[in-house]
């Protein structure tokens, strides 16, 4: 009987779709000196020692229990030897794996890796350049119930530090020459940090972009055809070598595992061929990409709880900045639905007709529309002098205040009964414009617009405005002045929570004249 069930277990642990994920898990580096640590990490500096490592260590396998993956990519692992006292903490708590895999960059003082729970065939390095800081290319081709698939773990060149897109473009370039060599109907999935935006080429920053556009996830890997993202009733047409990517599976407000400064980004990827939506051995499930966002990784505020390094030293606090991303595959055949049809045509629309709707069915395209007003991560926007305006939240990017652009709205929301805009895509930049004509007078009575130079008294939150009362809300409420206070306001933006309000941003929007 004992031998009958471990006959059989290897086919009940197959015969149900298995999940594939990636992790970036922000430096797990151990306390010994190899000579390539990164400064931050090296033992007796930054309360960074054994104990510290060791505390990194368990919360990284706390995170990779709770996933529970069958096959996990890593990012940021500094050696074999962290590596293999990761897969002993996660044996010791029950999360066994048998199989595992690292690269072997010398010089490079992060790795990536792999864990499996099928059996690890065969693995080697991509080598992407003799240059120590640029990361390899782990390629491993593990066996899922007598079927071959290979998975390339990739770990690109960030955006800092000189982070052009030609570095970028040369890890897919080399992922392009080795899929090349692969049969047509070769079954592998790419997934790995790429340090790029699943719209690569609608958001590459200008001053990274020394390839005239041209972006490794894009236009290399071919996730695009004619400038628009491949949809998954187009790939399963395509030829060899175009790829699609998960991320189009999900609402714009979910398309995010990385937050810095509030941006959202699409860091983490899985990229799938038209193989795995061949209806043959191992296919996608359609619709199973997500974000794993379990509330151990987060903060009481939402922010991403980050690995914590506070005045120069590390806390023992936190897990990582990035989150990780999954996916479900299985020898039954992919299905298709009639949302596979991901790519939508973009109307081109008025701002008004932002205020007519509750959500978008489809992008928008507004065009020549004007920075009227920036504060960090906020902003009002205008196409006419006269006409209506919308607000910015954690969509700005890197536009500029008095500048024209067209842009693609791709999400929005309303706060309490503010309108605004929370994803879009900058199209086109059109130069600089005179904003005088932008501002209106109070009077005007009316959410997202911009008004200057008012003299106002402030009273219990609220402002007198010849004899008019109105509330106001100060963004940092340091800034908050005595009761009673006359002020001078310079900028301020016509709001709305629950009712019209005035808000200010900043010092500089105002200043007290009589206390």
């Amino acid at each position: 009987m004992h031998i009958l069930v471990l006959y059989l277990l290897p086919l009940l642990l197959f015969s149900q779709p298995f999940k594939v994920a990636s992790y970036n898990v922000q430096n797990l580096f151990d306390a010994k000196i190899q000579g390539t640590e990164y400064e931050e990490y090296l033992p007796g500096k930054h309360h960074w020692s054994k104990r510290m490592s060791d505390i990194k260590l368990d919360h990284t396998a706390e995170v990779i229990c709770e996933l529970n993956a069958d096959i996990l990519a890593l990012q940021e692992i500094e050696n074999r030897v962290i590596f293999e006292a990761l897969q002993k903490r996660l044996k010791r708590v029950g999360c066994t794996y048998r199989y595992a895999a690292i690269s072997h960059k010398k010089g490079s003082s992060i790795q990536v890796a792999l864990l499996s729970r099928f059996p690890i065939q065969k693995s080697k390095d991509i080598e992407v350049s003799v240059a120590p800081r640029v990361r390899n290319i782990l390629e491993v081709e593990v066996e899922v119930d007598g079927k071959a698939l290979t998975l390339f773990v990739n770990h690109w060149k960030s955006k800092s530090r000189k982070g052009y897109e030609s570095k970028r473009v040369a890890y897919a370039q080399r992922l392009k020459k080795r899929i090349a060599r692969m049969p047509a109907n070769k079954e592998y999935i790419i997934l790995g940090d790429l340090n790029s935006n699943y719209n690569a080429h609608l958001t590459l920053k200008k001053r990274l972009n020394d390839t005239g556009g041209k972006t490794g996830i894009g236009e290399i890997l071919k996730t695009n055809k004619n400038g628009k993202l491949l949809d998954k009733a187009e790939i399963r047409k395509s030829p060899k070598g175009f790829h699609y990517n998960l991320w189009q599976e999900l609402p714009y407000k979910e398309r995010w595992s990385h937050k810095f400064y509030g941006n959202r980004s699409t860091l983490d990827h899985i990229l799938l061929p038209p193989s795995l939506f061949d209806g043959k051995h191992i296919d996608y499930v359609n619709h199973s990409f997500s974000v794993f966002k379990s509330p151990t990784l987060f903060t009481k505020k939402g922010y991403i709880y980050a690995w914590e390094i506070k005045g120069g030293k590390h806390t023992g606090k936190g897990y990582s900045d990035h989150l990780p991303v999954y996916a479900y595959f299985d020898d039954a055949s992919y299905i298709p639905t009639s949302k596979d049809k991901t790519v939508k045509q973009v109307l081109e629309k008025k701002i008004d007709y932002l205020y007519t709707v509750k959500n978008l069915k489809q992008p928008v395209l507004l065009k020549n529309i004007v920075v009227v007003f920036k504060r960090g991560k906020y902003a009002v926007i205008k196409q006419s002098p006269q006409g209506r305006g919308v607000f910015l939240y954690g969509s700005v990017q890197d536009m500029k205040e008095g500048e024209l652009y067209d842009i693609e709205v791709q999400e929005i929301t309303s706060y309490y009964g503010l309108k605004e805009i929370t994803a879009l895509v900058k199209h086109k930049e059109k130069g600089k414009i005179d904003l005088e004509p932008y501002y209106q007078s109070i009077d005007i009575q009316r959410q997202n617009e911009v008004v200057r130079e008012l003299i106002a008294v402030y009273k219990k939150r609220h402002l007198i405005i010849n004899g008019q009362k109105i509330p106001v809300y100060f963004k940092n409420k340091n800034l908050t002045p005595p009761n009673g206070a006359k002020l001078k306001i310079h900028y301020a933006h016509l709001g709305y929570y629950k009712k019209l309000q005035l808000v200010i941003y900043s010092k500089k929007d105002f200043e007290i004249l009589e206390k």
